[in-house]
């Protein structure tokens, strides 16, 4: 198998796979796997930064990778088949490179197939040592791609790799494997760790500008809710059961803005994400994000507005969201919370899938509710009502729009950067849904703010009543009185002997 196409799958499966453990990744008898002629384990892919000194002569020591007690212990069978008194009877090489790199690992004799490691044929045309990984220099650098020999010495079942320390000199996503081209060394495995530092700290360089990206949001919740809740305070007697959702869901934005920044702080600091401060934020998000889809859906069906209650539908609107709960809160700590070494692509793809389904099924019924409460508000012709839901559904479509487009734009994105090269624009991939979440937020508390009319969008059983009175106003509005006592004056005479009940009742209520 061509070694080029070796080496691309396991770059996909190390950014995969080492993700999550980002800045400092710990290997627990981790074991080699046989691809083509080589044997390899995967050791990290990050986005790291330049760090040079003020003359960009040197590296100032801030952006590395360092390895720390790595051992390597390979099979009681191997070692058995060496001699105590020989010396480098296996060799293990520790390999870095660039994405842009990846072709300079591996060649091939005659224009045929593509080896990891250097074979006879190939030891006579390119000069490479049998035995040993192919490396081509880079065309910017003759040093990179960086290769580290490790060696078992005599017939021992282990070996130690000194703790050495590889300075960082070009931004790129650089790409870590160890590989071992002696067949005698199957069955190899490793512990240790490795540590990735940027000049600014230990976040790998795809999350860092979301550090500063959680204070921006930090501070746009701020404003938010400072001028909700002086609203809120100020017509505390008018705000309705729906007003009082939406500040539980600012709230709770708020506070989840806050952990993601805490969260961000403490691992840029430590090189390491604790599991209960990240599962904290991830539940907080997960809760946040499920009452925010309950709160759309519950104001499409019209719930305090044309309805009193959500009535038999109330069971099935908190299955749903105890539904997407569970679904969103498992794919969340899978994304965030510890290493993600054990779960496979197939894994997430079933954890991705439930949630996905949810969200289209919960856009569809918004849609399908909005739809019929728009239709008894204009049945019932209630103009201020009606007019402030045409403003909620053309917020949503719009909302609705820009997730598609930006669906789309997803998927282009990663389907032509699949070694992660554009590291450096991933961020604005997450940061773009939190994004439309509190752009919609802002939309539903522009238009139920608190205020001294809150009462006019609340339901009422005499909705026509309402409207007539709302109709008298607009008729009468600019008239003058002696207009008005006309019309009365011709309706009376034009009426006379005969008794409407309508307008009796509409007298009575008067009284």
């Amino acid at each position: 198998m061509d070694s080029a196409y070796l080496i691309s799958i396991f770059l996909l499966l190390s950014t995969a796979l080492t993700t999550i453990n980002a800045s400092i990744h710990i290997y627990q008898n981790q074991l080699f796997n046989e691809v083509g002629n080589a044997y390899l384990l995967p050791g990290g892919s990050e986005g790291l930064a330049a760090s040079r000194s003020s003359d960009n002569s040197v590296s100032d020591g801030r952006s590395f990778i360092r390895f720390e007690n790595i051992t390597f212990w390979r099979t009681q069978a191997a070692a058995d088949e060496q001699s105590d008194k020989e010396h480098g009877t296996g060799l293990i090489q520790a390999v870095i490179f660039e994405a842009a790199d990846r072709n300079n690992i591996g060649g091939s004799a005659y224009g045929g197939q593509r080896s990891i490691c250097c074979t006879p044929d190939l030891a006579k045309l390119e000069g490479c040592k049998q035995g040993e990984v192919i490396r081509i220099p880079s065309s910017t650098d003759s040093k990179w791609p960086m290769v580290l020999n490790i060696y078992f010495g005599g017939n021992d079942l282990s070996t130690s790799m000194d703790n050495a320390k590889v300075p960082i000199m070009k931004t790129g996503m650089y790409n870590l494997f160890f590989i071992a081209c002696d067949p005698k060394l199957k069955g190899t495995t490793m512990s240790g760790k490795t540590v990735w530092k940027n000049p600014d700290g230990y976040l790998p360089g795809r999350m860092a500008p979301l550090k500063k990206f959680y204070v921006y949001m930090m501070i746009a919740y701020l404003l938010l809710s400072a001028i909700w809740f002086s609203q809120y305070v100020r017509f505390w007697k008018d705000i309705l059961l729906l007003q009082h959702c939406i500040t539980a869901v600012i709230g709770l934005g708020l506070f989840e803005m806050i952990l993601w920044y805490f969260d961000y702080s403490n691992f840029n600091s430590t090189g390491m994400r604790p599991v209960v401060i990240t599962t904290w934020v991830v539940t907080v998000g997960a809760i946040r994000k499920t009452l925010a889809r309950l709160l759309i859906l519950s104001v499409s069906m019209g719930y305090g507005v044309v309805r009193p209650t959500l009535g038999g539908l109330t069971s099935k609107v908190l299955l749903l969201g105890a539904t997407y709960f569970l679904a969103s809160e498992l794919l969340d700590i899978t994304e965030y919370v510890g290493t993600i070494n054990d779960i496979s692509g197939r894994a997430r793809l079933f954890l991705v899938l439930p949630d996905a389904f949810l969200d289209a099924f919960l856009i569809l019924w918004i849609f399908t509710s909005l739809s019929k409460t728009l239709e008894q508000l204009q049945v019932k012709r209630i103009s201020a009502k009606l007019d402030l839901y045409r403003k909620f559904s053309n917020a949503l479509a719009v909302a609705v729009i820009a997730s598609v487009a930006w669906i789309t734009f997803e998927v282009y994105f990663k389907a032509t950067d699949p070694f992660n090269e554009r590291w450096q624009s991933a961020w604005i991939i997450t940061a773009f849904w939190d994004i439309l979440s509190f752009a919609l937020l802002c939309v539903i508390c522009y238009l139920w703010a608190p205020s001294q009319s809150s009462q006019r969008y609340a339901y009422s059983e005499d909705v026509k009543d309402e409207f007539d009175d709302e109709e008298a106003q607009s008729l009468t509005r600019g008239q003058s009185d002696g207009d008005v006592n006309l019309v009365k004056q011709e309706r009376n005479n034009g009426n006379s002997g005969v008794s409407d009940p309508e307008d009796d009742s509409e007298e009575d209520k008067r009284e």
